[in-house]
């Protein structure tokens, strides 16, 4: 299992030198990967930022976690995606999502049919990526178009996916799923089976998982649970997080975090890789500069061993 650092923290910060140090920092602790997230109505653009960090930092795959898919046609995301790749490399990975209703709804875009979105919306988006083309037209989306000039290789694509459709979705058209408050358990019995039987039906290789949980070497987990649940309560709320805590058999984000002494929380991240979890980008929630310290370089020794 890789491990990267996830650095959607920063993100409210709208500092592209911010991220640009935090991902310098990344590469020189040995990570293999750096993620952010776009807020759909943050404005703050994930695919600009990760090509202007990209030019100053260079040796770490980069990828969104995630894009939202309902803002932007995918005839947009293409051409952006396409223009970060050429700006970052090979080492770009795209997640994209649905995001929320509740989210969307603060655009004004309605989220009718997210199943169908998600299959109209690959129908366009993944032969630009790959072919350079497209002519399709469905229910919502439509599109024909020939890019300019196509990159050798595209990007690795991620969707983030839940629930079995879009798990079925994301295999058999993607080369994987970002997960977010997800536990092993249902990692294990619920998100891999799916999501790989469907890439195996599809010809397609076995898939990445990408899992970010909140994550801190601590002398008082029960202390930081109750704080990361107090903090981040409302991910507990929204319906298809709050499906998968169900599958898990936990009411709260804090119980889903990898927290305590450095032991507890190596075996917990041994426990993401058992359940199949390729790549844990990590999100360091830390109270102080000891517990921020000793957790960057827990994960920086297990980067290099597991």
């Amino acid at each position: 299992m890789k491990i990267g650092i996830n650095g959607t923290g920063l993100v409210q910060k709208a500092s592209i030198d911010a991220i640009t140090e935090d991902a310098r920092a990344a590469l020189s602790d040995g990570f293999s990967s750096y993620w952010i997230a776009e807020h759909p109505t943050g404005g703050f653009d994930a695919l600009t930022v990760l090509s202007v960090v990209a030019q100053e930092v260079p040796d770490i795959e980069l990828g969104t976690a995630i894009v939202s898919t309902f803002p932007r046609h995918p005839m947009v995301l293409a051409g952006q995606a396409l223009t970060a790749q050429t700006a970052i490399g090979d080492r770009f990975t795209l997640g994209i999502g649905l995001s929320h209703e509740v989210m969307m709804a603060q655009l004004g875009i309605g989220f009718d049919k997210p199943i169908r979105h998600l299959r109209e919306y690959l129908s366009i988006l993944m032969p630009l990526l790959e072919q350079g083309k497209v002519s399709f037209k469905g229910e919502t989306l439509s599109c024909e178009a020939e890019i300019f000039k196509p990159v050798e290789k595209r990007p690795c694509v991620l969707v983030a996916a839940l629930g079995p459709q879009m798990l079925k979705v994301a295999g058999t058209r993607t080369d994987g799923t970002t997960l977010a408050w997800v536990g092993p358990k249902t990692i294990k019995d619920h998100i891999v089976p799916r999501i790989s039987e469907a890439a195996a039906k599809a010809g397609r290789e076995s898939p990445r998982i990408i899992a970010t949980l909140p994550i801190c070497v601590t002398g008082d987990a029960q202390g930081l649970r109750a704080r990361i649940t107090k903090t981040l309560t409302m991910y507990g709320q929204l319906p298809s997080y709050k499906a998968m805590f169900e599958r898990e058999g936990v009411s709260e984000p804090g119980e889903l975090a990898l927290v305590g002494s450095a032991s507890e929380v190596e075996d917990a991240l041994s426990g993401l890789m058992d359940a199949g979890v390729t790549d844990y980008a990590a999100s360091i929630f830390a109270t102080s500069v000891d517990e921020q310290l000793r957790t960057r370089e827990l994960l920086s020794r297990l980067g290099r061993t597991l």
